[in-house]
């Protein structure tokens, strides 16, 4: 059986990329770290690497094992540890996006943090559909992502957390005429698009449909925060989640408008495989929203 030193050693490999790297880390010379690898790709009968004079790549298998190999490593750092009773501590990876980061889910880990000041949390911004797969592959613990659109693997669970309702913002002092109703602004204004392949954008075409509206299309961004300011500088108008912790309503530079018929809301989650080593952790986090697990 491969010791623990010896997993720990692939994970070093496979998040650095090559054997080099990871014995910098680790205290080894670089052939030492391959006679670990080779020692353990002959316990588990596979290949885990493609390997090249200098860099050392995850094959299929390798990255197969990844979430199950993190997992013994965690649960056995779990066992070393001493926390007082109910207190986190250690270590958690997490993906979230940056609009989460300002709403709701800031409130929450700030929160977890001073509840339990031995927790070390790790967070990694982006979008949400780049965490699915990191979250599956082990590299995350957990990520905060808006509802997928299309349904999980069945080593995935999504638990939703809160929800933003979608509303219409647009500027006080605009580069350009400013009709009276939404519908008018819709498509006669020129229209900040939120990027149509990400989730998100997903369901402002969802609102943009239930609306009926033709836009004027003008920029097409991944960013609800650099949306926001380019319609507070007046270059046009969008649609966005409405992030918890921002006061549009009283920003000077911004109107937030109703739209009518529009029932969409992002719905943000948990992203997490069925099986981890910081279940306690996300645990935590969905009890303080008091939520219960969507496949």
């Amino acid at each position: 059986m491969p010791s623990l030193r010896t997993l720990k050693i692939f994970l070093a490999v496979a998040r650095l990329g090559s054997f080099a790297a990871a014995g910098q880390e680790v205290g080894l010379t670089s052939a030492a770290v391959g006679l670990q690898i080779r020692a353990l790709e002959r316990e588990l009968g596979a290949a885990l690497f493609d390997r090249s004079a200098r860099a050392a790549v995850l094959n299929t298998e390798g990255r197969q094992r990844i979430p199950a190999i993190k997992e013994l490593v965690e649960r056995w750092g779990q066992l070393q540890r001493r926390p007082q009773q109910g207190e986190l501590s250690g270590t958690v990876v997490m993906g979230a996006l940056v609009s989460a980061l300002m709403g709701a889910f800031a409130d929450a880990l700030w929160k977890l943090k001073r509840q339990h000041p031995a927790l070390e949390v790790t967070l990694f911004a982006g979008q949400s559909a780049d965490f699915m797969s990191r979250v599956e592959r082990g590299e995350l613990d957990a990520a905060v992502v808006t509802q997928s659109p299309t349904r999980l693997t069945g080593s995935l669970v999504w638990t939703p957390l809160y929800r933003e309702p979608l509303v219409l913002i647009v500027p006080t002092r605009p580069h350009f005429p400013l009709p009276d109703t939404p519908l008018q602004m819709l498509t006669q204004c020129p229209f900040m698009r939120f990027d149509r392949r990400t989730w998100t954008g997903h369901l402002v075409n969802e609102a943009l449909a239930q609306c009926r509206a033709q836009v004027v299309e003008g920029l097409e961004l991944n960013s609800v925060e650099a949306i926001v300011e380019l319609v507070r500088q007046g270059f046009g108008i969008s649609i966005v989640p409405q992030l918890a912790n921002l006061a549009w309503r009283r920003d000077k530079a911004l109107r937030v408008v109703p739209l009518p018929r529009v029932t969409v809301a992002r719905h943000v989650g948990l992203l997490e495989r069925r099986r981890h080593g910081r279940e306690t952790f996300t645990q935590v986090l969905k009890d303080h929203f008091g939520a219960r697990g969507v496949p």
